[in-house]
């Protein structure tokens, strides 16, 4: 006789349906090996899968595994999320409860809460302070990885440069929005441009802090064809980096680096707004948090 495994599925970092990113939470994971919840990971074919599983670090309250259809991640921000918003679904987790912590790849995560009643309504994780690399020279390759002319990078007079808060990625500003739309992931050319610039990244992000007739700080996109994600409607273990580079280059000032919003997935059909609040205390960064709503999309049962 085959399991059941019961999963929510959730749009995260939205408060509507269809659009955020979306995601498969498995309430109770226990008998799946790591073998079969990345194929279970495949299956869904959601940027990224969670699966529950009772703590096995002192200090955590859950253990949480995150895959994407083609490998698993130590960390990542709209899984963690969106997972607390499943576990208060569920009920695991109370309204009165301010805070928990997940037990991830990368260790202990705390995660506060935020309630309506009985509904909770607005989650944050906290990141790992940032570690920045040596800026890239060439930014006519990272223009060219990304099928746009070099003038999208150099117009934005930013360094090309991976930032990590748990999971690093590379950060391209581009002078524009319309850059932005227009860049492509291309596995093969952006292989190509990791290997020469020896980058060790997860993924690339894109991103213009051109103003538009929202209240983004910044808009954006986020390749990573190589962990089975073309594209990614929304990244919060992005964004945490994004909102230190941000600071870091002078683009926010510490007086606004607590709101910062970046909007992402909008090419895709699928709007997210990924809220980063990033902590400076005498030109030091101090704390990284990542925070949005989610919405319950819908529910069902694997049967294994």
């Amino acid at each position: 006789m085959p399991r059941s495994y019961r999963y929510l599925h959730y749009d995260v970092f939205t408060d509507r349906l269809f659009g955020g990113n979306q995601l498969a939470v498995f309430l109770d994971a226990r008998g799946l090996p790591g073998k079969t919840m990345q194929s279970i990971a495949n299956e869904m074919n959601f940027s990224e899968t969670t699966f529950i599983l009772p703590p096995e670090q002192r200090g955590t309250d859950f253990r949480l595994r995150i895959f994407t259809p083609g490998t698993e991640l130590p960390m990542a921000g709209h899984p963690t999320i969106g997972t607390a918003f499943a576990l208060a679904r569920a009920g695991v987790l109370e309204p009165a409860r301010k805070e928990f912590v997940f037990g991830l790849g990368i260790g202990p995560t705390s995660v506060s809460l935020t309630w309506d009643g009985c509904d909770l309504t607005f989650a944050w994780m906290t990141q790992h302070l940032p570690t920045f690399s040596d800026p890239i020279v060439n930014t006519a390759g990272a223009a060219g990885a990304l099928g746009l002319p070099q003038a999208a990078v150099a117009g934005a007079g930013l360094p090309v440069q991976v930032v990590s808060c748990g999971l690093p990625f590379l950060f391209v500003p581009l002078a524009t929005r319309r850059a932005v739309d227009n860049a492509a992931s291309n596995f093969e050319a952006i292989d190509t441009f990791f290997r020469a610039a020896r980058v060790e990244a997860s993924g690339v992000f894109l991103f213009s802090h051109e103003r538009g007739g929202d209240k983004a700080t910044v808009y954006s996109r986020m390749f990573a064809p190589e962990m089975g994600v073309a594209e990614d409607p929304a990244t919060g273990s992005a964004s945490g980096p994004l909102g230190c580079y941000l600071v870091r280059h002078k683009i926010v000032s510490p007086a606004k680096a607590g709101a910062i919003l970046n909007l992402q997935g909008v090419k895709m059909g699928r709007p997210s707004h990924v809220h980063v609040s990033i902590g400076v205390e005498k030109g030091e960064i101090t704390s990284v948090r990542v925070g949005g709503e989610a919405v319950l999309a819908g529910e069902g049962t694997l049967y294994i």
